[in-house]
């Protein structure tokens, strides 16, 4: 009886069948962002690349390689060859990796780090510059930089290895993580953020720091199944309930009018957040962990203007 091979690292996060089928995305931004490298990107900037574009009319000081003679034969005039420049883009997908992340069936930390894997995967295949970050009140890990196929198995490994483990009683602290990364991200780029966000700071201050116009943002609040309804957590009578990362503790009695006024309240965060992310204008969505990740990606982030 021959021994049934165990199941790498990276096909726990994404099967071979998925990753085939979305290597044909690309990672989009909403805004015309000029990176420094020849990437497979065409930008809406005209440059000097192999993809003619358009014609303008020739202006004394002009590359006289790029006029068009045989336009000029037929109308006598001067006419100057226009391409598209391709570009490379920056990527930067940022995770939670707060204590509260280690929760849900399915867990929103594995949930989490499928939809990275899947988004750098794709950027890392169109030679994109992809840089991933982990966080909790600060950036605990980075893995910047990263450009090109050979890249996916660092990717991989960076991403599997993250946990919440370091996170035991440190509560979240997105002001002072939102704040160093827009010191780092000083080129312009995409920045997409995986959290709960459930943190007890002024999200207005934090998400004012990625609201810089350079940047294209896109904010995912992951929530599991159990948090979006309390029934599926089967949370019955008297419990005395303590925060996981700064240890706050609440006793309640669980009652349909409790799960009620939760639902309530949640539905209020959630869109105080998306409020937040469209007066910055950060394209917001929530998602649920136990939307199976292939229509998360091949669907919600392709609706979300994410992937394309």
């Amino acid at each position: 009886m021959s021994e049934v091979p165990k199941q790498s690292e990276s096909q726990k996060l994404l099967t071979p069948d998925f990753m085939h089928r979305i290597e044909r995305l690309d990672v989009m931004s909403r805004k015309i962002l000029h990176g420094k490298m020849q990437g497979e990107r065409s930008s809406k900037r005209r440059g000097q690349s192999v993809e003619f574009a358009d014609y303008r009319n020739y202006v004394v000081g002009d590359d006289l390689r790029f006029i068009d003679w045989n336009l000029y034969a037929r109308l006598d005039k001067l006419f100057l060859r226009l391409f598209m420049e391709e570009e490379d883009l920056v990527v930067n997908v940022v995770m939670d990796t707060t204590a509260s992340m280690d929760l849900g069936a399915p867990n929103k930390l594995h949930y989490t780090k499928q939809l990275t894997a899947a988004v750098a995967y794709i950027a890392l295949l169109k030679y994109n510059r992809v840089s991933l970050y982990s966080f909790t009140d600060q950036i605990v890990e980075a893995l910047p930089n990263l450009r090109g196929r050979k890249y996916v198995p660092r990717m991989m490994d960076f991403i599997t290895r993250q946990s919440c483990e370091h996170s035991k009683s440190v509560p979240g602290d997105l002001i002072n993580v939102c704040k160093r990364l827009a010191m780092i991200n000083y080129n312009p780029g995409v920045i997409v953020l995986i959290s709960d966000f459930f943190d007890k700071g002024d999200l207005a201050q934090a998400l004012k720091y990625l609201g810089d116009p350079k940047h294209d943002v896109y904010v995912i609040q992951l929530l599991s199944p159990q948090e979006i309804d309390p029934k599926k957590a089967e949370l019955l009578g008297d419990l005395r309930l303590e925060d996981i990362e700064d240890g706050d503790v609440a006793e309640i009695s669980v009652t349909p009018e409790l799960i009620n006024r939760y639902k309530t309240n949640l539905e209020a965060y959630c869109k105080h957040i998306r409020d937040l992310c469209m007066r910055r204008n950060i394209a917001y969505m929530i998602g649920d962990s136990s939307v199976p990740i292939e229509t998360m990606v091949m669907t919600y982030l392709r609706k979300k203007g994410l992937l394309g």
